[in-house]
Formats: structure tokens, sequence, C-alpha cells
């Protein structure tokens, strides 16, 4: 299958991305790939695809099929999709060919939605990888977000690569962690505070991190501490100079200057990025053995 796909209206941030582009934090470039990694996957399984996708951001896209025919799959958050004007479950698989337009807005929850075809992308990966970083200005459409009126050619069917993996089923409660490395430099009574206090989401949140408030004082009194930059990671949670924690996201920087008091656990990540601004926030302590076992039940 074949097609050619022009977008209408793009949400800012709307990017290119697939599983992503591993081993190359050593080289500065983190991994990028999709912020909800379940999503993800749960929308390359409607569409039966193997390959990259639209990852859109709250606002949603819509887009219209100029030529030939694919089948797609919608996932992530909750949107409202409609397809020549017709309302769509959500998530949602439909088969979609020339004239049709696709139209996605913001739901009732979520900050990013996935679009995923059964066809690939006709771009070259860059470093292998298809996954946009605009920090670096690597991969995707020349390594920038989507804009209206950019057009997408989808060439060879990649449904012979597609494997059936199970999807994750996420868990309520509060966001798991395991302590930092650095967590030794914050006092016994901030570390308890950290894991009984409420924070909530800031409006200051993209894919390289996501900025948290903290009403409850708890990093008040937290000074800079004078620290060897070193490698970090998604999940992690860092304390600015001013208090101001912040949970580093897919397009991290390579390294860190800042204290980590934890690390957010990767079976929690994608639950995590789906937050809204205002959304409250708890944190609760977990072993690193358990954390595995959590990750390896979602897969």
């Amino acid at each position: 299958m074949r097609a050619r796909i022009r977008l209408q209206r793009v949400a800012p941030l709307t990017t290119i991305q697939d599983v992503g582009r591993f081993g190359m934090l050593r080289h500065g470039l983190s991994a990028s790939g999709p912020m909800d990694r379940g999503a993800f996957d749960l929308a390359g399984k409607l569409a039966k695809a193997s390959g990259a996708g639209i990852e859109f951001t709250l606002a949603g896209l819509d887009l219209v099929v100029e030529s030939g025919k694919c089948r797609i799959g919608l996932a992530g958050g909750i949107f409202n999709a409609k397809l020549n004007g017709s309302k769509l479950a959500w998530p949602a698989a439909a088969a979609v060919s020339a004239g049709d337009v696709l139209s996605i807005t913001p739901g009732a929850s979520g900050n990013y939605g996935y679009l995923r075809f059964n066809s690939e992308f006709g771009l070259e990966p860059v470093l292998g990888s298809r996954a946009t970083s605009t920090r670096v200005r690597l991969g995707g459409l020349d390594g920038r977000g989507l804009e209206a009126g950019d057009l997408i050619e989808l060439t060879a069917n990649d449904q012979n690569h597609y494997v059936d993996h199970p999807v994750p089923r996420y868990e309520e409660g509060p966001i798991r962690f395991i302590w930092g490395i650095h967590a030794h430099a914050f006092p016994a009574e901030v570390r308890d505070r950290f894991c009984s206090a409420a924070f909530a989401i800031s409006r200051r949140l993209d894919r390289m991190g996501v900025r948290l408030e903290d009403e409850a004082g708890v990093f008040a009194s937290t000074t800079s501490l004078s620290l060897v930059s070193d490698a970090v990671v998604p999940g992690d949670i860092q304390i600015l100079g001013d208090g101001s924690p912040i949970v580093l996201m897919r397009d991290h920087q390579p390294t860190g200057g800042y204290p980590r008091i934890a690390s957010m656990i990767t079976a929690d990540l994608d639950r995590f990025a789906q937050m809204r601004p205002g959304q409250a926030v708890a944190f609760a302590p977990v072993s690193v053995e358990h954390a595995h076992r959590l990750l390896r039940g979602q897969k």
C-alpha cells in the first residue's frame, strides 16, 4: 500500500517518532521515541504497523489522504476523532483512501496521541531511527516539528514486519520511584515529605522535561549543590537550584548537574507523561527489584 497524506492542522510539538535511537547517549544524543510507549504500541497494534508514527499533542490534528490507501491506528490519552465527519471510537482502527479527511480534537484526558500506518514513512533513518529530536534537529522531517501543509509519503507496506506485542496496562495510584543517586544529599525529613506531599503538574512541560509545582514547599529550603555533571535517564527527578522539581523525559539532555532525589520507574513513565497541567501527583518509593517485576509484567 502506498499513500500520500497532507497535514492541514497540526498541534504544536507534533513529531514523527519510532521506538527511538538507542545507544547514542555517550555521544550526547538522547533516545527520543514516544512519550507514551504503551499508547504508541497500541496504535501500532490497531494499524498492524511496526514502523514510525505521528505523535500529536493536546490540540490534535487534521489531515487529508491525497492519494492511495492504508490502514491507520489511533491511541493515546482520550481524544475525539472523526473520519469524513463521522465519529470514530477511541482508540480506533480504520481503512482510509484518497479523499478521506481525518480530524482529531482534544478529549477528556492526556497530552499525547499516536497515529500509525501500516506503511512506512518515505524517510531515511538517521543514526538508525526516524524519531525526531527537535533539540538537535535530527530525524523526522528535517529534525523539526510537523507543520500544516507538510506532505507525508507512505511507501512500502510494513505488515510483514509487524509483531503483535501485548499492550501494557497502566496502574493507578502514586507514581512510583526508586531513590536517586543523590538522595543522601537531602535530609531525612525532606525525603519523607517528598513521599507524603502532593505536587502538581505545571504548564512548563515538553518532551525534554516536566516541571512540578511544589505548593507544600518540600524543597523550599533546598540550596544548590555543586555537582559534577553525569549521565541522566528519562524519569530522573532533579531538584533545581531554586527548589523546583523537574522530571526528565524522552528528549532529556545527556547529562545533568542538579541533584537527583529519585528516578521514576519505567513502568510508570507513560502514565506520568499523560498527566495534564494542574493535575495532582504523588510519589511512592519501591525497590529496584519491584520496579523490574512491574516492567516485566507490562511486557
